[in-house]
C-alpha cells in the first residue's frame, strides 16, 4: 500500500514537471502568466525571470575548428513600472583586432493581454543597437516594444565566440526573483574546464556522456594533363560531456547596507580552461594557479615589456628627483609627477591601450598606461617597485585563478615596513591611500622573475573624522553655532572629492540640505590641495529645526545633525560581509550653552559599548559646568570588513549607539 502511494506521488511529480516544462516552450506564453498581478513568493518584486535557459557548446566548424556557441532564451514578467528597465537588455562581446565575437538577437516579442486575448508585439530593427564600451569591447542592446504593467517579454540571443577556450559565467540569481534557470555545457573530451560555483544557494547538477562524431571533408587535385579532384571524408568519434545546472525559485538578491558589490554573492557558475589534449597533439596545461596566471599576464606585450621602457621619461625624472634622497621623498615626488602630468581617461584594464610612451607624450592614458609608467619610474629611482593586479569593486572579488579575474593594476613599493600601495589615476590619492574602487579584498603582486604573492588591499590605518562644535539655543529653540571638522586619509579623500566636484555655492547648499536645512555662513577650508595634511572645514550655522520646544521645555539631541538616526543593519540574518571600506573613527567634542533662565532637567547617562575582538567601540560622556554642557562622543570601527558571524554583534552595537546619540537633553525654565 505504501509502495502504491509512493508510486502515485512520483507520477504526480513527473506530471507536474512535464506541465512545467511545456509551459516554457518559446512563444507559448499563457494567459495565466499575463494575468498574474504579483509574484507568488515576493509581492514586492517589480519583475521576475519566469524562465531562462542557456546552452554553451564547444562545437566543430569546418573553417574555424572548435568554437564556443552560446544560446540563451529568456522570458520575463513585468509586474510594476519599476520593472520597465527589464525591457532593456544588453549582451557584451569582444570586438578586438583579430578576435571578434558576434551577438544576434531573435524571437524578441512583447506579450500583453488585451480584451482577454493575447496580443504580440515583435521587436523591430529600430529597437536593436550596437555600441562600443571600450577599445576591445562592444555590446548589443535591445529595447522591447509596447511594455506595460503585466507584460511578458521573451527574447533569444546567440553569442558566437571564435575561441574554444571561453565559456561565459552564468548567473542563476539577479535583483529580481528567478522562477527557473537552466544552464548546460557540452564539452568534448579534448578539453578540461575547472568549474566553480559561488553564492549562497546552489543549483542542482546532472552529468551525462554521449558519443559524437566530427566529419572532416577534404579534396585533393591530381597533377598532370588529365587532373582530377578527389573528395574524401573522415569521421572522428569522441565523447562529449553534458553538464546541466538547474535552479528553481531562487530569491531576488536584496541590497544590504555596506555591501561593496552584490554580484560577489550571486549564485553563479564559472568555467576556466585548465587543459587541452587534441588528437595528435601534446597535452597543454593552462592557468591552474595564480602564479601561472600572473606569469602569463606579465609576458603579454602590453604589460611586462612596457615596464622596461624608460628612455621617454629619464631626462624629465632626473630633475624631479633632485634633492630627493629618502625612499619616502622619491615615492611622493614620482607619484605627484605622474598624477600632474598624465590624466586618467576613465578606462580600466591591466593591459596598456596607448602604451606608456604615447600616454606620457599625450598626457592621457588608461589605468595600465598610468600605473605601469609609475612602476617603471619608481624602479628607475632605485626603489623595489612592482605592479599589483586588482579586481575593482564593480568587477567583483577575484575568487578563482583566471586571467579575466583582474581588470585594474596599481603599483607597490616594497619597504622594510611592508608594501606601500600607489595609484596615480586619482588626484587625491596618497601613498597607502588608494581610490575606493581599488579597495577590493586582495590583489596579486608580480615581480620581475615571474613570482607573485597575494597583497591585502584593505586599509589597516584608521581614517579620522573629528568635529569640534559649540552652539547656543534661544528660548524659542533656534540654534546658533560654529563647527570645525577635520578629516584624515580616506575620509579626507572623500571630502576633497565632494568639494572638488561642485561649486562652493552648490556644495554648501547640499551640505545645508543634508544637515536638516541649516543655514551656513562664514565657510572656509584649509589644506584643500595639500593632500598630505588633513582637510579642515569651518563654518557657522543656524537652524530652526534642530530641537523641539514643548510645554516650555527644550528637547535637543546633543549631536544635532551629526547624529545617526537609523540603524543601517536591519536584517535578522546577514547574508553578506559588511564592507566599511576602511577602519574609521568619528569623534565629536561638543559644547552646548544653556540659554539664560534655563537649567538641565535631564541629561543622557554616560555610556561605553565595546565589541568583542576589538572590532569597535562607542563612548558617550556628558558633563555640566555652570551653564555649559561638555559632550564627548567617539565611534570607532577597527576593521574594514566585518564577517557575517560578527553581524549580530555589530547590529546590537549600532542599535545601542543610535539610541544614545538620539537621546534627548531636556532643558527646563528655572
Amino acid at each position: 500500500m505504501k509502495f502504491i502511494k509512493f508510486l502515485s506521488f512520483l507520477i504526480v511529480l513527473l506530471c507536474m514537471f512535464k506541465v512545467t516544462a511545456q509551459e516554457f516552450k518559446p512563444g507559448k506564453v499563457s494567459v495565466a502568466e499575463l494575468e498574474e498581478k504579483v509574484h507568488p513568493k515576493d509581492s514586492s518584486a517589480a519583475a521576475a525571470i519566469l524562465y531562462r535557459k542557456g546552452i554553451a557548446r564547444i562545437e566543430y566548424d569546418e573553417t574555424e575548428g572548435f568554437v564556443v556557441v552560446t544560446e540563451v532564451e529568456t522570458r520575463i514578467k513585468i509586474y510594476k513600472k519599476e520593472g520597465y528597465d527589464w525591457a532593456n537588455q544588453k549582451v557584451w562581446y569582444r570586438n578586438e583586432s583579430g578576435f571578434k565575437e558576434k551577438v544576434t538577437f531573435s524571437d524578441a516579442v512583447t506579450y500583453n493581454l488585451v480584451g482577454g486575448k493575447i496580443e504580440k508585439t515583435k521587436l523591430k530593427s529600430d529597437g536593436v543597437f550596437d555600441e562600443a564600451v571600450n577599445k576591445n569591447r562592444s555590446q548589443k542592446k535591445i529595447t522591447m516594444p509596447n511594455v506595460k504593467e503585466g507584460s511578458v517579454i521573451e527574447f533569444r540571443y546567440v553569442l558566437r565566440c571564435p575561441s574554444d577556450r571561453l565559456i561565459r559565467e552564468w548567473e542563476f540569481q539577479t535583483s529580481i526573483p528567478v522562477n527557473y534557470s537552466e544552464f548546460t555545457t557540452y564539452i568534448p573530451e579534448y578539453y578540461v574546464f575547472n568549474s566553480r560555483q559561488k553564492g549562497y544557494v546552489f543549483p542542482k547538477l546532472t552529468v551525462e556522456k554521449a558519443l559524437k562524431t566530427i566529419t572532416l571533408r577534404s579534396k585533393e587535385r591530381s597533377e598532370g594533363m588529365n587532373s582530377t579532384t578527389v573528395f574524401s571524408t573522415d569521421k572522428i568519434n569522441y565523447t562529449e560531456t553534458r553538464t546541466t545546472y538547474v535552479a528553481k525559485d531562487f530569491p531576488a538578491m536584496k541590497e544590504e547596507a555596506f555591501v561593496n558589490n552584490i554580484d560577489n554573492y550571486v549564485s553563479s557558475i564559472q568555467h576556466e580552461l585548465s587543459m587541452t589534449k587534441h588528437l595528435n597533439a601534446q597535452l597543454k596545461m593552462y592557468s591552474t594557479d595564480w602564479n601561472s596566471v600572473v606569469k602569463t599576464i606579465y609576458e603579454y606585450d602590453d604589460f611586462g615589456p612596457e615596464l622596461n621602457k624608460t628612455g621617454y621619461f629619464e631626462e624629465d625624472l632626473k630633475g624631479v628627483l633632485v634633492g630627493k634622497n629618502t625612499p619616502d621623498e622619491k615615492i611622493l615626488a614620482i607619484l605627484d609627477y605622474v598624477k600632474t602630468n598624465v590624466k586618467w581617461n576613465d578606462y580600466g584594464g591591466y593591459s596598456c591601450d596607448s602604451g606608456v610612451k604615447k600616454a606620457y607624450k599625450e598626457k592621457t592614458g588608461n589605468i595600465a598606461d598610468i600605473n605601469l609608467m609609475l612602476t617603471a619610474m619608481l624602479r628607475y629611482a632605485g626603489l623595489t617597485a612592482n605592479p599589483v593586479l586588482v579586481s575593482t569593486r564593480s568587477n567583483g572579488i577575484s575568487l578563482f585563478p583566471n586571467r579575466t579575474a583582474f581588470n585594474y593594476v596599481i603599483a607597490a613599493v616594497e619597504t622594510p615596513n611592508g608594501n606601500v600601495l600607489l595609484d596615480a589615476s586619482d588626484k587625491f590619492s596618497t601613498p597607502g591611500v588608494l581610490p575606493l574602487r581599488a579597495l577590493n579584498w586582495y590583489g596579486r603582486l608580480i615581480r620581475k622573475d615571474g613570482s607573485s604573492e597575494e597583497v591585502d588591499l584593505m586599509p589597516k590605518k584608521t581614517s579620522n573624522d573629528i568635529v569640534f562644535m559649540n552652539y547656543t539655543i534661544d528660548p524659542e529653540g533656534k540654534v546658533t553655532g560654529k563647527t570645525r571638522r577635520q578629516c584624515t586619509d580616506y575620509n579626507a579623500m572623500i571630502t576633497r572629492a565632494n568639494i572638488s566636484g561642485l561649486k562652493e555655492e552648490e556644495y554648501l547648499e547640499k551640505l545645508e540640505n543634508l544637515n536638516n536645512k541649516i543655514e551656513i555662513s562664514e565657510y572656509s577650508k584649509t589644506n584643500e590641495k595639500n593632500i598630505l595634511l588633513p582637510i579642515v572645514e569651518t563654518y557657522s550655522f543656524t537652524g530652526n529645526n534642530l530641537c523641539e520646544v514643548i510645554g516650555g521645555k527644550i528637547y535637543v539631541s546633543p549631536m544635532l545633525f551629526f547624529a545617526n538616526n537609523e540603524n543601517p543593519f536591519k536584517q535578522e540574518v546577514r547574508e553578506y560581509p559588511v564592507d566599511f571600506g576602511f577602519p574609521f573613527m568619528d569623534k565629536y567634542n561638543i559644547t552646548l550653552q544653556i540659554p539664560e533662565g534655563f537649567t538641565a532637567e535631564t541629561l543622557p547617562a554616560p555610556a561605553v559599548i565595546n565589541m568583542q575582538d576589538d572590532l569597535g567601540s562607542f563612548k558617550f560622556n556628558i558633563a555640566a559646568n555652570d551653564n555649559l554642557l561638555q559632550i564627548t562622543i567617539q565611534h570607532q570601527i577597527n576593521a574594514a570588513i566585518v564577517t557575517t558571524e560578527q553581524y549580530e554583534m555589530l547590529k546590537e552595537y549600532y542599535k545601542g549607539m543610535i539610541a544614545k546619540e538620539t537621546e534627548k537633553i531636556v532643558l527646563k525654565r528655572i
